[in-house]
């Protein structure tokens, strides 16, 4: 059976609301809501005032990890600053799910390239999730989507260093890249594991720029806005997403395109279809 992926080109706050109460999953117990909270200085990411209605129908707590890397998101004291430089703290409860360690650590049995995924230990605090993912290039998965708000997004900051390395923290900028990308889909998997189909996932096609938000200095977005996708199928959303790139008759579909394919982007995709993580097979509902 195709999964069911709910489009359409309104892109609102209330459009979004909408999509997501169409998808028939109503998130119950403490609520994750998944975002991204958007590096400094970045101009394209999605912002709290856009999110508040899909999440105060919820009643989620905003959930964010520290990254890896060096930026206002790499501790937990300069994260909360930003959360509430960016809005969220004022309009939603904000958790830093690795604020505090020690991480969370959850097996991957049928992994392809990592047997293990560490996450943020407060994870374990929660019933369900909703993931919403600003849709747009990447610089090195070659796109962004449900997929990499699954792996990266809710990955501890060691642990996103374990997925890029390919399991070798040492390797952290230096793995081999199709390795990195299955090992994305084998941390996705995990998550996906935990919450046993508790989730639903929003995919929004605005702003998309061939870098992701985690940049602070971003390319410009590069075509125009597609619209808004909801899914319970993270596989099937994000491949939605590609397909409505490749279709679009937009000038700057290009430039998009040559990101997501000189990243080999469309593997993470193929690698979690093959782990199980969902279908690439899917039914477009346009409304």
């Amino acid at each position: 059976m195709k999964a069911k992926v709910y489009f359409s080109r309104d892109i609102s706050p209330e459009k979004v609301l909408e999509l997501y109460q169409m998808a028939g999953k109503e998130l119950t117990g403490k609520v994750a809501v998944k975002v991204h909270s958007g590096e400094e200085g970045n101009q394209n990411f999605l912002t709290a005032e856009f999110w508040k209605p899909v999440i105060d129908h919820v009643k989620g707590t905003v959930v964010e990890c520290n990254t890896a890397y060096n930026g206002a998101r790499n501790t937990t004291e300069k994260h909360i600053a930003l959360m509430e430089k960016h809005g969220w703290s004022r309009l939603f409860p904000v958790d830093i799910l690795d604020g505090e360690g020690p991480d969370l650590e959850l097996a991957i049995p049928d992994g392809h390239k990592i047997k293990k995924n560490f996450v943020g230990k407060h994870v374990a605090n929660y019933d369900s999730m909703l993931v919403l993912s600003h849709f747009k290039g990447h610089p090195m998965g070659g796109y962004g989507g449900a997929l990499k708000q699954l792996s990266i997004g809710v990955a501890s900051s060691m642990g996103k260093k374990y997925i890029h390395g390919v399991g070798d923290l040492d390797a952290f900028w230096t793995s081999d890249h199709d390795s990195f990308l299955e090992s994305m889909a084998d941390a996705a998997s995990s998550v996906i594991r935990y919450f046993d189909g508790s989730m639903v996932y929003v995919n929004v096609m605005k702003n998309m720029s061939v870098d992701c938000d985690c940049c602070a200095v971003a390319e410009d977005p590069c075509m125009k806005d597609i619209g808004v996708l909801v899914s319970l199928d993270p596989v099937a959303v994000d491949q939605a997403c590609l397909d409505l790139v490749y279709a679009s008759d937009d000038p700057g579909r290009d430039h998009l395109v040559e990101r997501i394919e000189s990243r080999n982007g469309v593997h993470t995709i193929e690698a979690a279809a093959a782990l199980g993580c969902g279908s690439r097979e899917y039914e477009l509902i346009e409304v």
